[in-house]
């Protein structure tokens, strides 16, 4: 049974929030406005800070030319945005924002699926603009439906997409990467994998044994109660493993781009020598 199924309206402290009464159909399992009434759900809220910390690692990291001059490229604008998103509508509870933080996981996933398909292709201009007309299509169908099972299987194909991608170009790409980065980024990539689907499984946990979750709380009180909020953990795994994804498809971008320029140096050295 999804989040979708199941609200937490009825908890002791849900009509007392500044932005009470919760009108989203996504609730999860931590008690509504238990720690302050500006956020509904205080652990939940405050753990997208993590996206938010990987997307600004990037754009002020190496490469960046001050504060008012970040890099960056849609993969960490994406990831910023589901901070923002996600921060919002876990602090209201409010359906405007539940849209604005699926969409914003959508359009994390989608960053990720134009990464690895356009690398190494001779259709990027192509790639690039039918995805960018078809997710504000997808995105407008969805709001005026509302059903999560459209957001969950899109979600689920576009993953299943980029592990297939990824498959080609550390598999069966000719020609192949160099040995010792494809083996890396395999194994870097099956990590970050496994990240992902633990939290995932955290998420599921959070959802499935909520009784038994809030009875343990109870009994070892606050601070500690919060470790058991598997909400928050699928907030930081997902962050790291997106994060750490995002590093490769970057890496991979950049061999290209270097085995582009040496292509190019051994062609025209080899027209010198012909001269």
């Amino acid at each position: 049974m999804g989040h979708h199924n199941r609200h937490f309206a009825g908890d002791p402290h849900a009509l007392d929030g500044v932005w009470s009464p919760p009108t989203s159909a996504a609730n999860f399992c931590e008690e509504d406005y238990a720690v302050s009434r500006y956020f509904a759900e205080f652990i939940s809220t405050l753990t997208n800070l993590a996206y938010v910390y990987y997307a600004l690692l990037y754009m002020y990291g190496p490469g960046s030319k001050g504060l008012f001059s970040p890099k960056y490229d849609f993969m960490s604008v994406s990831l910023l945005i589901l901070g923002i998103g996600s921060f919002a509508f876990h602090a209201t509870l409010r359906q405007s924002m539940q849209f604005a933080d699926e969409l914003a996981m959508l359009g994390l996933v989608w960053s990720l699926l134009q990464g690895v398909l356009t690398i190494g292709t001779s259709r990027d201009r192509m790639l690039n603009w039918s995805m960018a007309v078809g997710f504000p299509l997808f995105s407008a169908f969805y709001i005026s439906n509302g059903k999560i099972i459209y957001h969950a299987s899109a979600f689920g194909l576009a993953l299943v997409l980029i592990t297939i991608r990824g498959h080609y170009l550390f598999l069966w790409r000719n020609p192949p990467f160099p040995e010792d980065k494809r083996v890396s980024w395999k194994k870097r990539g099956r990590r970050t994998l496994w990240l992902l689907l633990i939290g995932y499984a955290l998420w599921n946990i959070d959802l499935e044994f909520c009784a038994e979750l809030r009875s343990l709380r109870a009994k070892m009180g606050l601070p500690w109660a919060w470790v058991l909020e598997l909400h928050g953990w699928w907030h930081v795994l997902t962050a790291v493993s997106a994060s750490r994804f995002m590093d490769i498809v970057r890496e991979v971008q950049e061999e290209l781009r270097e085995g582009g320029s040496r292509l190019g140096n051994d062609i025209d050295g080899k027209s010198l020598k012909e001269l």
